[in-house]
């Protein structure tokens, strides 16, 4: 990625900073209601957490209470939700879905599947434990904005009504929905519910914005620092609707807020520094790209970006150097794992190209992105076995 130029906008989605301890009233100066049409949809969270009629109808079933009977309140919860053989619910990254919506759906991303766990768990009367997981923040880019994902799981507190399987009040069962083997010995904090309400909104607002619905985007954002007032990742996103919108002073005062509150927030950096170019303040953005290299010399898609540049001039060997180089720092990015495979298929190295593209589909968070890789990954392993010329 190169510093960033106005138009490409850095977002954190689904968890970013969100702290626990944030004023209790929201900054009526941040907002602008009047400049902005009334959204197309209804905009909250006051039904995150509820229940449809068809998932107390699948709580009360014979092969629900069957399993919360053989196997004890969680651990039935968790083999009803997610075995294989039941809801069959997939990872989707795209949209942020309340409980009820991510049911029927039968999709969600991790923030949505901690959703739907807690509604569930909530209405069995078992205690819940949010919590943030200190990984290294994964990027992506959709519509020239760079997303930072964090992550969150969930815990499960034991049901007074498990006392003949051990019971411990303070005994939790961590639920994570992530693929690495390594996510039981993270580090984690503890979130609020109101912060991952905050997160909700925030995602919302993220989601809307990279949609074009710029009023949309605005009242979801407003609702998420309306929820968790202070926090950095919810005034960036607002801050950024007010820089699309062209409300240039107020996008500075928002960011100028979210860095009071983390004065090293990349997010927040990397956005204030084509807002000061577009008013006309250079020294000042040259002073803050010194101040952005300093904390991060080297940026998501840095290397991706010179990778696409060298695979476009046929410097195939190149282009591989630089995906792996990519690969290395985001081991589980799908749109790294890919190119870097189709640069070895550009060099005739088909194990190769064939293992970084499977790997694409394994940690694709996108269903329309896996079915690509997958025709993709279809075809070489036709070449393979058959012969067939590479396409």
């Amino acid at each position: 990625m190169k510093r960033l130029v106005t138009g490409l906008l850095s977002l954190s989605l689904l968890l970013g900073g969100c702290a626990s301890t944030a004023p209790t009233s929201p900054p009526p100066a941040l907002f602008a209601d009047e400049r902005f049409a009334p959204p197309s949809e209804a905009v909250g969270a006051q039904d995150l957490f509820a229940l449809s009629p068809a998932m107390r109808d699948y709580l009360h079933s014979a092969t629900f209470t069957q399993r919360l009977r053989s196997k004890g309140m969680r651990q039935g919860l968790l083999d009803a939700l997610y075995s294989k053989t039941d809801l069959k619910l997939e990872y989707e990254s795209r949209i942020t879905r309340t409980a009820s919506e991510t049911y029927e759906a039968r999709m969600g991303n991790c923030l949505s599947l901690v959703i739907m766990t807690a509604a569930f768990a909530k209405e069995l009367g078992m205690p819940v434990r949010f919590q943030s997981v200190e990984v290294a923040d994964s990027w992506s880019r959709t519509a020239g904005i760079y997303l930072s994902s964090a992550h969150i799981n969930i815990g499960l507190g034991q049901h007074a009504s498990d006392v003949l399987r051990g019971y411990d009040p303070e005994r939790v069962l961590v639920v994570d929905f992530i693929p690495r083997d390594e996510a039981a010995s993270l580090r984690t904090r503890e979130l609020e519910e109101e912060d991952v309400v905050a997160l909700y909104l925030n995602n919302r607002a993220a989601e809307a914005l990279i949609q074009d619905r710029i009023d949309d985007a605005y009242w979801w954002a407003r609702a998420a620092v309306a929820a968790r007032p202070g926090t950095a990742t919810t005034l960036n996103t607002l801050a950024v609707i007010y820089h699309r919108h062209g409300e240039l002073a107020l996008a500075e005062r928002t960011f100028q807020a979210a860095l009071a509150r983390e004065p090293e927030n990349l997010s927040v950096l990397r956005n204030l520094e084509p807002l000061l170019l577009t008013l006309g303040r250079p020294l000042e953005a040259q002073a803050l790209a010194k101040r952005i290299a300093s904390i991060e010399p080297t940026p998501p898609y840095h290397y991706f970006d010179k990778g696409m540049v060298a695979l476009k001039a046929g410097d195939f060997d190149q282009a591989v150097v630089d995906f792996a180089r990519e690969v290395k720092r985001a081991p589980y990015n799908d749109e790294f794992r890919f190119w870097l495979g189709i640069a070895h298929l550009r060099l005739g190295h088909l194990a190769d190209a064939r293992e970084h593209i499977a790997l694409a589909v394994d940690h694709s968070t996108r269903g329309d992105m896996r079915e690509v890789y997958s025709a993709k990954l279809a075809h070489l392993r036709k070449v393979a076995t058959t012969g067939t010329r590479l396409r």
